[in-house]
């Protein structure tokens, strides 16, 4: 049987985006939360190593912004690293306010945030959970989430198009969200004054990628379809550090193992010099490598 539901907000993604968005949003009306599987499988509870955000007393937002310009090799937008990195203490703080139980250790007698550093960075700054900080990440935001009276969640929905009053105008309004409901079959209208997109990426295109299934870039075609311009489609997150096995599914090798000094090359004196790299220094040279000998080895038409 069909449904409608309505709300002030509609959020369609569970992860650290939308949890933390439906979470403010519930000061101000009722918020509807979907997503396409459970309430725990999001993109962020992927992540491994930690959030870089300054922290440190040695460490300074000038030294942040110079890092990531440094390793986005000319392509950053300067305001929006500026604005990222400045807000990025406020925000980890607002995590641990929410339970996050980011890692800690003993320094002089009192309990620290032991500070990782990952390619790129020229400090200490990423705050971890042990080694699964996106599984403690989704794991507070959720129970920050059941302990909100405002928040409806509905799992396993899988939403199908935006609702447009009229796709011919360009300042048409959006009012929600067809979703199919995939437990039952049925189509559910899920209506709000305010809908929010917040549904990852679309790495699971690419044959060979450490990004969950779930990553299938829903959100982008809704948008698209619904007049909203795309951009910056070339950089999806990747990870140019996997385990690979021909009969299972890649595995991520956390970026903080190889940025501690584990080998990540059988040639000891390449690992090293690969250690403290940003992810494009490190997986350039493979790109090359890779697309090289396709060149080599394709059939004569392709030459």
């Amino acid at each position: 049987m069909n449904r409608e539901f309505q709300s002030d907000f509609l959020v369609i993604g569970g992860g650290i985006a939308g949890l933390m968005f439906a979470i403010r949003a519930a000061e101000f009306g009722t918020v509807t939360v979907l997503t396409k599987a459970g309430s725990t499988e999001a993109n962020t509870a992927y992540a491994q190593g930690g959030i870089a955000s300054v922290w440190g007393v040695r460490d300074s937002f000038e030294s942040h912004v110079d890092d990531t310009i440094r390793a986005g090799a000319g392509l950053c937008d300067r305001a929006a690293v500026e604005s990222i990195v400045r807000e990025g203490p406020e925000v980890v703080r607002e995590l641990i306010r929410l339970g996050t139980q980011f890692t800690k250790i003993e320094h002089g007698g009192e309990d620290e945030y032991d500070l990782g550093r990952e390619g790129g960075h020229s400090h200490r700054r990423v705050l971890h959970a042990q080694d699964l900080t996106g599984q403690e990440i989704m794991r507070a935001l959720w129970e920050a989430v059941r302990t909100t009276p405002n928040i409806r969640f509905y799992d396993e929905h899988l939403a199908i198009d935006l609702l447009i009053e009229s796709r011919a105008r360009p300042d048409a309004r959006c009012w929600g969200s067809y979703a199919l409901d995939r437990r039952s079959g049925a189509i559910r209208k899920f209506r709000a004054r305010f809908t929010l997109l917040a549904t990852g990426g679309a790495g699971k295109v690419y044959l060979y990628t450490t990004n969950p299934d779930i990553a299938s870039g829903d959100g982008v075609a809704m948008a698209y379809r619904a007049g909203v311009p795309i951009g910056n489609m070339e950089f999806y997150q990747f990870h140019p550090t996997c385990l690979y096995h021909p009969e299972a599914k890649l595995f991520l090798i956390s970026e903080a193992l190889r940025c501690e000094g584990r080998d990540s090359q059988p040639a000891r004196r390449r690992a090293v010099h690969e250690t403290l790299q940003s992810r494009r220094r490190v997986g350039a040279p493979r790109y090359r490598g890779v697309t090289s000998s396709y060149r080599r080895y394709s059939a004569p038409w392709r030459r």
